[in-house]
């Protein structure tokens, strides 16, 4: 994204207050910090865009029919029904596209559906940069999940950190990834455990904050890389979603 430089006069108290926010780790330096406030106050009290991240042998799963619809209408239904106005499908090219592209054509909302080669799920969703400027959702492609999504967004917001966790309890948590709290906040997770200490696990969705895009760099894993360092730097909060949740893979 090109950048301009400007000059401006700031009254001496706030800029120390700027300067405060400076942390070395998510705001680096005094120019990021004016940017990121000046953002955040701007943006509107919402989330209006929303992200499934489908892995390509994963659309056949996407068709399947969930309450009367495929899955992929379900997905779009719920962001619908709370909001949001765009949805971004990244996904790989298959021989189900036509299907998948059948499948969103009739949507009552913005969906368009963006095709790519990556890493890792992490590595898909900087291709999305510069498409979104706002706190943003994201949803694996293989889950279902109807809740109150308009509570977790208050939350997030509520919240003020880069990231929150769509989060359930399973007796058996052999295939998802496991989370440790204090409060609110995710301290731990780790993807698929061998040895589980808890019974609080991963729903497959999330709220990221736009500068979510910072801590990418060598990152292509969100599971694997990406929540373990924010429950370390204590900027992932988990909300309990208490609705309805099928994981189609499993």
């Amino acid at each position: 994204m090109v950048k301009s430089k400007i000059a401006i006069s700031v009254d001496s108290s706030l800029l120390k207050l700027v300067d405060s926010k400076v942390d070395g780790s998510v705001i680096r330096s005094r120019s990021q910090a004016i940017e990121y406030f000046l953002k955040k106050g701007l943006q509107e009290q919402s989330v209006s865009i929303a992200v499934i991240l489908l892995k390509g042998e994963h659309q056949k799963f996407a068709m399947k029919n969930v309450k009367g619809a495929s899955l992929i209408k379900k997905q779009i239904e719920l962001f619908s029904k709370h909001g949001i106005k765009t949805v971004y499908i990244v996904t790989q090219h298959t021989k189900n596209m036509n299907l998948l592209l059948g499948e969103i054509s009739d949507s009552r909302i913005n969906v368009e559906l963006i095709e790519g080669q990556s890493r890792g799920n992490a590595d898909a969703l900087k291709g999305l940069k510069e498409k979104i400027i706002n706190s943003f959702v994201v949803m694996s492609g293989d889950t279902y999940n109807d809740f109150d999504l308009l509570k977790m967004i208050k939350k997030h917001i509520d919240s003020e950190k880069l990231a929150t966790m769509g989060l359930m309890t399973r007796e058996k948590t052999h295939s998802y990834g496991t989370a440790i709290l204090d409060g609110d906040l995710v301290v731990d997770f780790q993807e698929k455990p061998k040895h589980f200490s808890t019974n609080i696990v991963n729903a497959g969705i999330y709220i990221f904050s736009p500068e979510i895009f910072e801590m990418f760099e060598d990152i292509t894993s969100l599971e694997k890389e990406l929540f373990p360092k924010l429950a370390r730097m204590k900027q992932l909060v988990g909300f309990f979603n208490y609705g309805e949740y099928l994981h189609m893979t499993d």
